[in-house]
């Protein structure tokens, strides 16, 4: 069994380097057929997934009324420190509902110093009592899909001002994301199909060729497994070199662009 893989093997690289032109033509084929689906089957890959953290990083703001101190256990009222009775009422709210993976509070405070670094001194005017801002709670959702459900029931909660979701941009965002992923899974099927047609045909055309070969060696009483053998492993070879440069040159570009 050994002696014939050897030998079988030994048959193959005799015929690749005999028919030398077939086999670099036969390589070529597949070194350009599988270098064209990685390319693209990157870029398409790396696009669904771009537009899946894209929808992931989708947050809820859910503005906090100003006379409403959801965030402090005690308050200032007329001149003393008391209990605060809406102590995390808000937070509660939020935090039992179902969709809901995080809440994060972020003070008017922070939204200023935010703000300020992006808009310059400018801002500063707004310092401390003057700050238009609202303290705010930044929820992220279970799934993208959740936004907008969670979006509507927090502006049912008492003591909300505002609920920011993104609106129309965010259906449309969701939107695209899906039609990304639907059809970049359908192109990467067809690259796929279109690869394994083109190689296929390569190899057909190799065992065309070669057919006389193939009669005489039937004539003089070589089994069907002989004459497959040899045949089976240059197919292995030419698809092993072919595959080479594709994946060390898709392995580079990535690692230049990502």
């Amino acid at each position: 069994m050994i002696s014939r893989f050897f030998r079988h093997l030994f048959e193959a690289l005799k015929s690749l380097k005999r028919n030398g032109w077939m086999t670099v033509a036969a390589v070529s084929s597949v070194m350009i057929t599988l270098t064209l689906v990685a390319i693209f089957a990157s870029v398409i890959f790396n696009t669904a997934k771009l537009a899946t953290d894209i929808e992931n990083n989708v947050r809820v703001v859910v503005y906090i009324r100003k006379d409403v101190e959801d965030n402090s256990q005690t308050i200032e009222k007329e001149g003393q420190t008391v209990t605060n009775n809406d102590y995390h009422k808000v937070y509660d709210s939020l935090k039992n509902m179902s969709t809901v993976k995080s809440v994060t509070f972020s003070s008017k405070e922070e939204q200023y110093e935010k703000l300020t670094e992006i808009m310059g001194d400018n801002w500063k005017i707004f310092e401390g009592d003057a700050n238009p801002l609202y303290d705010a709670y930044i929820v992220e959702t279970n799934t993208p899909n959740d936004v907008k459900t969670i979006a509507e029931d927090a502006k049912k909660i008492e003591g909300v001002s505002e609920v920011q979701d993104g609106g129309a941009n965010t259906e449309r965002l969701f939107k695209l994301a899906s039609f990304i992923r639907v059809w970049g899974l359908g192109i990467a099927a067809l690259l796929i199909f279109i690869a394994v047609f083109l190689i296929s045909n390569t190899i057909r055309i190799t065992i065309i060729s070669r057919s006389r070969e193939i009669q005489i060696m039937r004539l003089v009483g070589a089994k069907n497994s002989y004459i497959r053998g040899p045949f089976l492993l240059e197919g292995a070879f030419i698809g092993l070199l072919g595959a080479i440069a594709p994946s060390v040159l898709v392995f580079i570009v990535y690692q230049i662009v990502y």
